[in-house]
């Protein structure tokens, strides 16, 4: 079995998508004019896409025995490795319903599922970490992943994540506690300022690790690479369609090029150039490039890392 390059470490997510005409008052029910079911979750997003860009890729997550066994399949199907996809018969997989009316007012309610208490489960998911160059913890419980980190000290490269779920399953000690450990730093603009007010940094680019990364939609990202702050262009997308997962994808093709053998700042842009393919189709996965196409639309930005 080949080794991974990269673990990753977040929830999967079974998303159901619901349109309404309107939101009606309490106790009167509402009639769904559309639904749709996904794969979701930032495990998935970022494994799967970093696995069919040709990065050797272990996800490291708890499902039910719910999960469609469909979207099981399509995991495998990405060449990613499932040897700590766990399964656990008394549990029911993470699950996010989205409901939009006409206007895209949107309501979203989430289960967090195992991923989001896994010390209960009493497993620790280690053993495709260890053998990894790069670990990525994304959303999920802190304090599991804490304990992982600290296992995992003086071994792989490990990224900090924690997306959205920074403003209210974090917090300022748990943040504190996981940064020394950690070797890079990944967030967005919203996430960026909930991070600098845990810290009490003016910026998040100052907040420790070697690399830090901040994206910031259409405005490209930014990164601090040990004492270098560069600023990334954004990639321009054909079109854009929907934004969901283009974080998740950003990520997946960092991974991918510094596996592919480019620098950071080379990869940075590939990350960006990953995450143009995503916006172009609705769905996290569902325009995930070739490698060869992603090199291809970066290669004109490379010149413009400042």
């Amino acid at each position: 079995m080949t080794s991974p390059f990269l673990s990753v470490y977040g929830h999967v997510t079974v998303d159901q998508i619901i349109s309404i005409d309107e939101f009606l008052p309490p106790g009167i029910t509402a009639d769904a004019v559309t639904k749709k079911t996904t794969l979701g979750g930032t495990g998935p997003n970022i494994a799967v896409a970093a696995s069919r860009l040709g990065c050797p890729t272990a996800l490291c997550a708890f499902v039910g025995p719910d999960f469609p066994g469909k979207y099981m399949e399509l995991m495998e199907d990405s060449g990613l490795i499932m040897d700590e996809v766990t399964v656990l018969d008394d549990q029911e997989t993470s699950t996010c319903v989205i409901i939009n009316d006409r206007d895209l007012v949107t309501r979203v309610f989430f289960y967090q599922g195992p991923q989001g208490h896994a010390e209960e489960t009493g497993i620790r998911l280690t053993s495709m970490a260890r053998e990894s160059e790069r670990v990525h913890f994304c959303t999920g419980q802190p304090s599991y992943y804490i304990s992982i980190m600290e296992e995992l000290a003086g071994g792989p490269s490990m990224a900090l994540d924690p997306a959205q779920e920074v403003h209210k399953v974090w917090n300022a000690d748990l943040v504190r506690r996981a940064i020394p450990m950690a070797d890079s730093l990944f967030c967005n603009d919203l996430e960026a300022k909930t991070l600098e007010g845990y810290l009490g940094v003016d910026d998040v680019l100052d907040a420790g690790p070697g690399l830090v990364v901040r994206t910031m939609g259409g405005d490209g990202s930014i990164a601090r690479i040990g004492g270098e702050t560069l600023s990334i262009p954004i990639v321009r997308a054909k079109k854009a369609v929907d934004v969901t997962g283009a974080g998740d994808n950003y990520r997946a093709g960092f991974y991918a090029a510094l596996h592919h053998g480019y620098a950071v700042p080379e990869a940075l842009v590939i990350a960006s150039s990953v995450a143009s393919f995503a916006v172009e189709a609705v769905g996290a996965l569902n325009n995930v490039p070739t490698w060869d196409a992603a090199v291809e639309r970066a290669e004109p930005y490379m010149g413009d890392i400042c």
